[in-house]
């Protein structure tokens, strides 16, 4: 199958499965995540801004952007990412479609994370808050704050593209 059919195969998966999903909707009180960051409330209103596949975690991701990160995205101002952006990565794993075998969809959900950019509040983390929940459970990531640096030395790797991986995807 070709890159670019697996790429809108997957962004159409995951949208559906983003904005149908009502055991994401639900307004359950969630705990925040060690460092202090919660999840923010509107964030399911945020636009699309790429999706991943991850073959060694056998995963499929939607990533959001809110409107400080779109608009930074889509006029290419994001290195450094402007203060105020938030990305949002909603993960599930790899499951067959029921009626077309072919196809790979979301299945369980297994975290959802958010990147914040506030260069002074983060700094030791190069600029960016991380935090993740598990599950449907919406469990809080990390045992401590210090778990973010575990979440900034893989972000390492895209220093070049302001320690962001994802790319907006490209749509005629």
């Amino acid at each position: 199958m070709p890159d670019n059919l697996i790429l809108k195969s997957a962004l159409i998966a995951a949208l559906f499965m983003t904005m149908s999903a009502p055991a994401l909707s639900r307004e359950a009180t969630v705990a925040p995540a060690p460092n202090g960051i919660a999840i923010p409330k509107d964030y399911k209103t945020w636009q699309p801004l790429g999706v991943s596949h991850r073959t060694d975690k056998d995963s499929l991701r939607i990533i959001l952007a809110n409107p400080i990160a779109t608009k930074a995205a889509t006029e290419g101002k994001t290195n450094p990412w402007p203060d105020g952006s938030m990305l949002a990565k909603l993960a599930w794993k790899d499951s067959t479609h029921p009626n077309f075998a072919a196809a790979t969809v979301p299945g369980e959900l297994t975290h959802v994370e958010f990147m914040i950019r506030d260069s002074k509040k983060f700094a030791d983390t190069n600029g960016w808050g991380y935090a993740r929940w598990l599950g449907m459970e919406q469990k809080p990531y990390g045992n401590d704050a210090g778990f973010a640096q575990e979440c900034s030395t893989c972000h390492l790797q895209a220093k070049e593209t302001g320690y962001v991986f994802t790319r907006k995807a490209p749509l005629p």
